[in-house]
């Protein structure tokens, strides 16, 4: 009733790359556009690279991610290498100036060993002195309180059909938020529900993680406008280096 590939063509009219509208995604296309090879870990349909591509980026652009029909969006862009795979299954050894994970794909991962895998990968990944830059939601805004069919949003296509993407928190265990996202017509039928789990790690969290990875934290914000996190953040954006 509704495929992966309706799912990834629904992601791009979800979340549009536009560096001129969302200031996150001006503050990752400055890092790339600086950096002469770049790995953006959980690239999805590739907006990111496809964007830097266009802009005229020369140098080497790879982007990692399991799912096969996002990267099958993202490949209509061939000037860019796009593979398929997880991080914590990465074997780049110092190939690249820069990682990334965007959109908050971080919180993806879960589990203490895949995370730690993760960032073990990513590291080999980078040359020395290599910069990790990505973003997560800060666990003390609780953004799962909004997760909820009251605040379903409206997507609408340009052929005029109108779709409903909701979400319900099925539990919050930890720091691990497990809920569901339901994709339904405008007629209320019920096309798609995918289930997902989200880690919410705070700053200190975060720290102990990168260093026992062998990273060093540059730089950690608050907001896309690298203002500081203070008690109001609803996000820890964070840029560590290869030591």
């Amino acid at each position: 009733m509704f495929s992966d590939a309706d799912a990834a063509e629904l992601y791009d009219l979800q979340y549009p790359w536009d560096v001129a509208r969302y200031p996150g995604d001006a503050f990752y296309h400055d890092l790339v556009m600086k950096a002469e090879a770049v790995l953006d870990v959980g690239c999805g349909t590739g907006g990111m690279l496809r964007h830097a591509r266009e802009c005229g980026h020369p140098g080497r652009l790879v982007g990692l991610d399991p799912d096969p029909a996002a990267l099958e969006r993202a490949r209509r862009r061939a000037d860019v290498e796009w593979v398929a795979g997880v991080a914590a299954e990465a074997a780049w050894d110092r190939e690249f100036d820069l990682a990334t994970m965007a959109g908050n794909a971080f919180q993806c991962l879960v589990g203490d060993d895949e995370l730690r895998a993760s960032l073990t990968a990513i590291r080999a990944a980078l040359r020395n002195g290599g910069g990790f830059a990505f973003e997560t939601r800060h666990p003390q805004a609780r953004a799962w309180d909004d997760w909820n069919p009251s605040n379903a949003s409206r997507v609408e296509y340009a052929t005029g059909r109108t779709l409903s993407v909701a979400h319900h928190v099925e539990s919050v265990v930890g720091d691990v938020v497990t809920f569901t996202e339901t994709v339904s017509d405008s007629d209320g039928a019920v096309l798609r529900v995918d289930r997902t789990s989200l880690r919410f790690l705070d700053v200190p969290a975060l720290g102990a993680f990168l260093s026992e990875a062998g990273f060093a934290v540059e730089a950690q914000y608050g907001d896309w406008r690298r203002g500081p996190v203070t008690g109001a953040s609803r996000s820890i954006v964070t840029v560590a280096r290869r030591n």
